[in-house]
C-alpha cells in the first residue's frame, strides 16, 4: 500500500548541510521519493512510498532530537506521485523572498498567528460571524479550484508576491478584523502570519494543519468548497464524493478542477480545461496570439 505524507517543522537547525545529507541517505534507504527542503529554520517535506517505509521514516524522525513530534498529514498514493527524490538546502522553507522575516526557536515560529483547529474555527465563526475573514495563503491558481467560502484571494502567482500584495494597501481595511489564514498543510501560514502582524494586522489566526486537516475533519460538509490543488502527480485531492468543481474552463467557462499545461512550450502555464475542451491545449492568451499571427 502506497501513501503520501506532508509535514514540516520550524525549529533551529544548526547544520542544514549535514541534515540534508542525512535526509537523503534515509530516503534512499527507504525507497522514498518526493521533495524535502532544509533550512536554518527547519524542514518541509512531501514524500511518497510504501506505507511501512513511511512509518519507518517517521520513527527515524522521532528518534532525532529536533524533529521529534512532527504532525504528519497522510493521504492515499499510487507510487507514481513523484518522479524522483529531491533534498535541498534553501534560505527559506517556503520562498517568500524574506528569509529574515521570521525568527524561530525550539517552540516554532515567534510572533506567528494563533493556531486554530477546525472545530475552534467553527466556534469562532459562531461567535464573530461575518466579522471573520478567510485569507488564502496560497497562489491564486490554487484558490481557483478550491477555497473557503467568501475567502479573500490575493493576486499572487508565486509566494514572492505576498509581501508586495500586503504592502499594496488593498487589505488595510482587514487589519482590525479577525483574519484566518490558510494554506495546504500550514507551512506557508507560519511565515505569512508574522509578516501580516508586522504589517499591522491585529488579530491573526492560522489553520492548524492547513486545509488538509480541515478536510479530514469536515470533508465537504463545512466551510470548504471545491478541490485541493496539490503539487504532485495527482494535481488535486477531493475530500468526499460530495466535492464540487468551482474552477472555470478557460475556453467554455464550464466547471472543472482539471489543470493542464499550455501546449505552447514558451508559455507552459497551468490552465483550467474541462473534459469537453481537452483537445484545446492552448491557453486563451496563446490562442489569441496565434489568431493574430495568422
Amino acid at each position: 500500500m502506497n501513501k503520501v505524507i506532508l509535514y514540516y517543522k520550524f525549529v533551529p537547525v544548526a547544520d542544514p548541510e549535514m541534515t540534508m545529507r542525512w535526509q537523503r541517505e534515509l530516503c534512499v534507504r527507504l525507497h522514498l521519493k518526493g521533495r524535502i527542503i532544509v533550512s536554518k529554520h527547519g524542514i518541509n517535506g512531501t514524500l511518497g512510498g510504501n506505507i511501512e517505509n513511511l512509518r519507518e521514516y517517521k520513527r527515524e524522525m522521532n528518534r532525532s532530537v529536533i524533529f521529534k513530534g512532527i504532525m504528519y498529514k497522510w493521504s492515499d498514493g499510487t507510487g507514481n506521485e513523484f518522479p524522483k527524490l529531491s533534498v535541498k538546502v534553501r534560505p527559506e522553507l517556503v520562498a517568500f523572498g524574506a528569509p529574515d522575516a521570521i525568527q524561530v526557536d525550539e517552540h516554532g515560529v515567534k510572533n506567528g498567528g494563533k493556531h486554530i483547529k477546525p472545530e475552534q474555527l467553527h466556534k469562532l465563526m459562531e461567535e464573530r460571524g461575518e466579522d471573520v475573514v478567510f485569507f488564502d495563503g496560497r497562489n491564486a491558481y490554487e484558490a481557483a479550484v478550491g477555497k473557503f467560502k467568501n475567502a479573500v484571494v490575493p493576486d499572487t502567482r508565486t509566494t514572492h508576491d505576498f509581501v508586495k500584495e500586503i504592502d499594496s494597501g488593498k487589505y488595510d481595511e482587514l487589519k482590525d478584523k479577525p483574519v484566518v489564514t490558510y494554506c495546504t498543510g500550514g507551512v506557508r501560514c507560519e511565515i505569512l502570519t508574522p509578516i501580516m502582524k508586522e504589517k499591522g494586522f491585529t488579530e491573526v489566526y492560522q489553520m492548524d494543519g492547513g486545509i488538509v486537516k480541515y478536510g479530514e475533519k469536515y470533508g465537504d460538509e463545512g466551510l470548504w468548497e471545491g478541490s485541493l490543488y496539490i503539487f504532485d502527480g495527482r494535481m488535486n485531492q477531493r475530500f468526499s464524493e460530495k466535492s464540487k468543481d468551482i474552477g472555470e474552463c478557460v475556453h467554455c467557462n464550464g466547471k472543472t478542477s482539471n489543470y493542464e499545461n499550455c501546449a505552447n512550450v514558451a508559455c507552459n502555464r497551468l490552465v483550467l480545461v474541462c473534459e469537453n475542451c481537452a483537445n484545446k491545449d492552448l491557453c486563451t492568451d496563446c490562442v489569441t496570439t496565434q489568431a493574430i499571427a495568422k
